[in-house]
């Protein structure tokens, strides 16, 4: 339906470019249009920069555990449909009485404070996990004011994937209370920080999950759930941005839509390379990503915030107890200060190329565990 309407979203989106392009740069005076959404994240552009030619450098990882996975699925290559399919391996089930203490157990395990800020919301029953008729499905943390201990949702079925989940928006939740000495207006983190430790939180779970977990099944699930989200949310969110910065280029130098679509094409090529089989329908897919037409540059974000906490969560397991004193005040800023500063302090290099390869580090280190795991049931 989309490709039908191809020639009317294509000039929609060509107008838009125009008008972003004549403002930001020629009557504002910045760098490029992605500036504009730089200063907003308060990022310095070569960091950005840094950050999304990074991923570009690193697409072999995700075409090596695509091939792996189709090979899961008993397919010679996966389709570009298949990416995210599931690979039904294990049916445990986890009640809430034990994933609870679970969470609160490996909070305390990397830091007391951690544990403490995260049994508040318990304890003052700020958490609805009930699954029932009329409730809304997903799952959030709701931080209102620095006084108040957040409210956190979720839908708790007895998964595996809920048990993470549960740690997710507790890290927020943590995040918010570590920050609480602030005021309304700059407690709450700002975009490119605002999962560092909801993710964090998250992959602590997982790898204590992965350690005592004797279930193959089990550890196999957990290690595609985390290379499958990585993927949604650092490789596809990056090449979004990839494919703007020269669809920019492409629509002031007067390209066509059908020009687009095959600059788009070439972006997934780039991503998926001979892993994934792209049928001629994708040519119009970004189309469909509405932050492409009302939030310029906006998905490099998630890629940010998500490879931040990779990387540091590797340099957590290579520093051990010398790390959380930086982490620690790292949560407390808040929003407070700008995200460079902020990291600067923390001790960490966000300019450098090999701070972010730190974070593919991590997740290549989860496709050999994968692959072992898969090498050893065949």
């Amino acid at each position: 339906m989309y490709g039908e309407s191809r020639t009317v979203l294509a000039q929609i989106y060509a107008f838009l470019v125009r008008d972003l392009l004549a403002e930001a740069v020629e009557l504002r005076g910045y760098a490029s249009p992605i500036s504009l959404r730089n200063l907003s994240n308060d990022l310095p552009d070569a960091v950005v920069d840094t950050l999304l030619e990074v991923c570009r450098e690193n697409t072999g990882l995700y075409q090596r555990y695509f091939q792996l996975k189709a090979s899961m699925l008993g397919m010679d290559r996966l389709r570009r449909y298949d990416i995210y399919a599931p690979v039904t391996a294990s049916d445990a089930s986890i009640a809430f009485e034990a994933a609870a203490p679970l969470v609160l157990d490996s909070f305390q395990a990397f830091a007391p404070v951690v544990a403490q800020a995260a049994a508040r919301v318990l304890e003052q029953n700020h958490l609805d996990a009930e699954v029932r008729p009329g409730k809304r499905g997903g799952a959030f943390c709701y931080s209102v004011t620095p006084g108040h201990t957040p409210w956190v949702l979720i839908n708790f079925n007895g998964r595996i994937r809920d048990v993470t989940t549960l740690a997710h928006e507790l890290g927020h939740a943590v995040h918010s209370i570590m920050a609480s000495d602030h005021s309304v207006l700059n407690f709450h983190p700002p975009l490119p920080l605002a999962e560092t430790a909801s993710v964090f939180a998250e992959m602590l779970v997982t790898d204590r999950l992965l350690r005592e977990e004797p279930d193959a099944a089990i550890q196999r699930d957990l290690l595609m759930t985390i290379l499958d989200d990585s993927y949604a949310t650092v490789q596809r969110q990056a090449f979004f941005s990839i494919f703007e910065r020269t669809a920019y280029d492409r629509i002031a130098a007067g390209c066509t839509s059908e020009e687009l679509a095959e600059l788009y094409m070439e972006n997934l090529s780039e991503q998926f390379g001979e892993a994934v089989e792209l049928s001629e329908e994708f040519a119009w897919e970004w189309t469909t990503i509405p932050h492409i037409y009302q939030s310029p540059f906006y998905p490099y974000a998630y890629s940010f915030g998500q490879l931040l906490v990779l990387a540091l969560y590797q340099q957590y397991l290579s520093e051990g107890e010398a790390f959380l004193p930086r982490y620690l005040k790292l949560l407390s800023y808040g929003g407070s200060a700008a995200p460079m500063a902020i990291l600067s302090e923390a001790g960490l290099d966000i300019v450098s190329p090999g701070f972010w390869q730190g974070g593919f580090e991590l997740l290549q280190s989860k496709v050999d565990h994968l692959e072992r795991i898969v090498g050893g049931s065949s």
